[in-house]
């Protein structure tokens, strides 16, 4: 009797150890030092809500999570000493969310929230993936108020990280001051950072490789034609396609002509510097 408690004790305990080693981990570094919260004490806070959105991007229809609201992690905006949070995903796409964006939702702008995929009630996989978002995910309330890019509902979060903003950390991407305010170079930088950047680097700026660099070794404007970009903007697979390709097309609801005009004009721009 005593031999078989203890062959059940054995089992009991290889059974639990390996579900305490997959636990879920987010990495919050908003000052000093590192902050990693597992998806239990997430989803144990006193904020956390219930929320259902509409019309989700990644999943392309009304989702419901329970989430925490990013202002709430972030803490005092006044003390923060950074404009830009950088959200890394586990696949190596790296967004950069202006603190700028995420705080207008205290005043009646798109609200920022991390979802997190309970254990006992998984999210479904991504349509044509082998995976779901989880198990943290970048969500937006109301996303058309401040104007949310898709590339800006980064999934299967792993850190979030306060950083200076993309132009102050990476000078390749800055524009001559004299430039006007309105010019057509500065609407592009602004759409590059905002929609390209998670996935491509632009002379080494940038901190994902999920897509190629597209300054180097040879600047896009170079070798594609402003149509032949139009189009892969628009439909990649219109332009060019192979089994291991990722990126989906942005619509004139997300990136009108004239802002992918003004986006070739600012890659252009990049490659006579």
């Amino acid at each position: 009797m005593l031999i078989r408690s203890l062959a059940l004790f054995v089992i009991t305990v290889l059974n639990i150890a390996p579900l305490a080693a997959k636990e879920n981990i987010l990495a919050f570094s908003f000052g000093k030092g590192v902050l990693s919260l597992s998806a239990h004490e997430l989803l144990i806070r006193p904020d956390a809500q219930t929320i259902t959105i509409p019309a989700d991007v990644s999943y392309r229809r009304a989702m419901t999570y329970r989430a925490v609201p990013l202002i709430g992690l972030i803490g005092d905006v006044g003390k923060l000493g950074f404009h830009t949070i950088e959200a890394r995903a586990k696949d190596g796409f790296v967004s950069q969310i202006p603190v700028s964006l995420v705080m207008q939702g205290a005043s009646g702008g798109s609200v920022a929230w991390i979802a997190i995929e309970e254990p006992k009630a998984p999210w479904p996989n991504l349509p044509g993936k082998q995976a779901s978002a989880g198990p943290f995910y970048l969500v937006w309330q109301n996303p058309e108020r401040s104007a949310v890019g898709n590339e800006q509902w980064p999934y299967a979060l792993a850190a979030l990280t306060g950083v200076e903003d993309p132009v102050s950390r990476w000078g390749q991407l800055g524009i001559d001051p004299a430039l006007p305010g309105d010019a057509k170079e500065r609407v592009g930088q602004a759409s590059f950072i905002k929609n390209c950047i998670p996935c491509h680097r632009l002379n080494g700026a940038g901190e994902s490789d999920t897509g190629p660099d597209l300054g180097r070794p040879m600047n896009v404007t170079t070798y594609m034609t402003s149509a032949g970009i139009h189009a892969l903007i628009r439909d990649p697979k219109s332009v060019r396609t192979w089994p291991g390709q990722q990126m989906m097309g942005f619509g004139a609801d997300k990136i009108p002509d004239a802002e992918i005009d003004a986006l070739i004009a600012f890659l252009a721009y990049t490659a006579k510097r």
